[in-house]
């Protein structure tokens, strides 16, 4: 005689929950600053608008809409997996240009100031870098579930 017993599986395992919760934590860290910036553009567009043209970016008004909608967006594909890749290479894109256009250190005299701004340029292009590592491991991932470019 066979006794046929049934056990009840558990969809996901403790770990994997926390992995997941733990690199949508890790995507919302990397995103932060976008948000942060996009809602203070929105608090203060005059601000915003003010800050382009002192970078010399015209038109400032329709550039500083296009980057509040550009930096929420990017950020919410990133952190919420729809074209993640796409998110975050654009990302990565913006970030090293926004790097050459207002941490140009090597135009600032030696000193604290120089210092400063320095650390903040390789700071950015290590976020950018973190940005292109997301794209590709998204990218490998939809390789491997057979995906190709969509959602």
């Amino acid at each position: 005689m066979t006794m046929i017993t049934t056990t009840k599986r558990i969809p996901t395992r403790p770990t994997q929950a926390v992995l997941a919760f733990g690199s949508t934590i890790g995507l919302l860290m990397l995103c932060a600053a976008y948000l942060q910036g996009s809602i203070t553009k929105l608090l203060d567009f005059e601000g915003a608008v003010s800050e382009l043209q002192h970078f010399g970016l015209y038109p400032a008004g329709p550039l500083a809409v296009t980057l509040i909608l550009f930096e929420i967006g990017a950020s919410v594909m990133v952190i919420s997996g729809c074209f993640r890749w796409i998110g975050a290479g654009a990302l990565s894109l913006f970030t090293l240009l926004a790097s050459f256009i207002a941490l140009r250190f090597w135009e600032l005299p030696s000193g604290m100031v120089q210092t400063m701004a320095m650390n903040a340029f390789f700071e950015h292009v290590g976020l950018a870098g973190a940005f292109l590592l997301v794209a590709g491991h998204d990218l490998k991932d939809r390789r491997r579930a057979g995906k190709r470019w969509t959602r």
